[in-house]
């Protein structure tokens, strides 16, 4: 039992056993019921109600899954060896493997993986699969992926006989005992923490930060804990001397807002664990964008392409997770000094395609200067529709483009029968 708890606890603390869901009053060493050790305990465990679902390494645990032959095997999801990687699973993961790393470096770390190209088909299916199982707990769900969402479990109580923390732990078995995936949940008073908490244990884990623990909770935390807060932003933090959640509290507000507009004023409630943001199962979204800062400039024209075909799966991802598309694509740039060239294209009609992204960004990259090297690229969609209303014709200059799309669910469907390393797209061959 954590230290801090007991001082802010002295009495009593409620738990439940996350395998067969029984609750206690007082937390036991093993389940009562079950007589199993996965005891999940926290004075305010029943009294929170906002949580965080993120599933643990999604897409290779689909691989995995779909092909029992690679359980225990090193997976990488992503192209070819000058591609980069989508994602990987925590066995490639413990051997250095990242997200957005080139895949050539993450070979040379990992080099009996297994890369698997995407298949978002079945991501897809299986993202709206736990998405069914959620609308069973609340109707307040706030997608922010196809494999992560918040959840509003507020008043659900009387509903489901039972406290959010209990129904939350019936959510992480169904999907293991129904789908053959798993997940992390996060709970506590707002959304901030609660997707601070999913990321504390996992994978299959289940955190809780309370009301009372908050502020000792962050006092020792980097500033990079707050989600959105990427390199750039800590580089700028760090040379006003905030690396710490402890740094910020030794600022007024007013200096906060004036030395880094919206952005201070955010960190200096998300400084105290306050975060006023509701979870908004229809959101107003006017764009969906993603972006990667390089650990180190390049003008690699292979590597930059890795990386536009990653964060167009990543934005075509989470226009799936929200049933969204767009008919804008944007493609930014931030060379090696700092200036910014960002170019964007109207398309014939809206899309959520992850290759139509793709093709459209990188047609404008190709049309940008690409003299000298940069140091960020982003690619995202605007002029948001619902995905009902999008990808509905042929681009009769690209005669080729519905084909492809059918060509990637027939390749799906021989690789869900035959195995992955059945049949290539060329791309991943590159």
């Amino acid at each position: 039992m954590d230290a801090n708890l007991l001082r802010l606890y002295p009495d009593a603390m409620p738990a439940i056993c996350r395998d067969c869901l029984t609750s206690f009053e007082t937390a036991p060493s093993r389940c009562s019921n079950c007589g199993r050790p996965r005891i999940l305990e926290h004075p305010e465990l029943f009294s929170l109600s906002i949580a965080h679902m993120d599933c643990d390494a999604f897409y290779a645990s689909v691989e995995k899954r779909d092909n029992p032959k690679l359980a225990d095997k090193p997976v990488i999801i992503g192209g070819g060896r000058r591609g980069v990687v989508s994602t990987a699973c925590y066995v490639a993961r413990v051997r250095g493997v990242k997200s957005a790393m080139p895949m050539y470096q993450a070979l040379k770390l990992c080099p009996d993986a297994v890369v698997v190209r995407p298949r978002m088909d079945e991501y897809v299916k299986a993202s709206k699969a736990i998405r069914a199982i959620m609308q069973d707990l609340t109707p307040d769900i706030e997608p922010l992926s196809l494999d992560e969402a918040f959840m509003d479990m507020t008043g659900t109580t009387k509903l489901h006989g039972a406290p959010p923390a209990v129904m939350l732990a019936k959510l992480i078995n169904r999907m293991r005992d129904e789908l053959g995936l798993t997940g992390s949940i996060g709970l506590s008073h707002n959304k901030f923490l609660a997707k601070v908490a999913s990321d504390l244990e996992k994978p299959r884990g289940y955190s809780v930060i309370g009301v009372a623990e908050t502020a000792e909770f962050l006092k020792d935390k980097p500033i990079s804990l707050i989600w959105g807060v990427g390199s750039v932003s800590q580089d700028a933090l760090s040379k006003a001397g905030i690396r710490f959640f402890k740094d910020l509290l030794r600022w007024d507000r007013r200096d906060l807002s004036v030395r880094f507009g919206s952005l201070g004023d955010r960190l200096w409630h998300l400084a105290r664990g306050q975060d006023r943001r509701r979870v908004t199962a229809n959101a107003a979204v006017k764009s969906i964008s993603n972006e990667t800062t390089f650990s180190e400039d390049t003008s690699n024209t292979d590597i930059l392409d890795g990386h536009i075909w990653r964060l167009a799966e990543k934005v075509s991802d989470r226009a799936k997770a929200r049933g969204l598309a767009g008919g804008v694509v944007t493609l930014k740039l931030k060379r090696a000094d700092h200036s910014l060239l960002s170019r964007r294209l109207s398309l014939r009609e809206p899309t959520q395609i992850a290759d139509r992204i793709y093709r459209t960004a990188r047609n404008l990259f190709d049309q940008s200067s690409r003299s000298g090297s940069y140091r960020l690229i982003g690619v995202g969609i605007s002029g948001l529709v619902s995905d009902s209303d999008s990808d509905l014709t042929t681009d009769l200059l690209d005669p080729n483009e519905q084909n492809r799309a059918k060509a990637e669910r027939a390749t799906d469907a021989i690789r869900a029968k035959f195995g992955n390393g059945s049949i290539l797209k060329g791309r991943s061959l590159r």
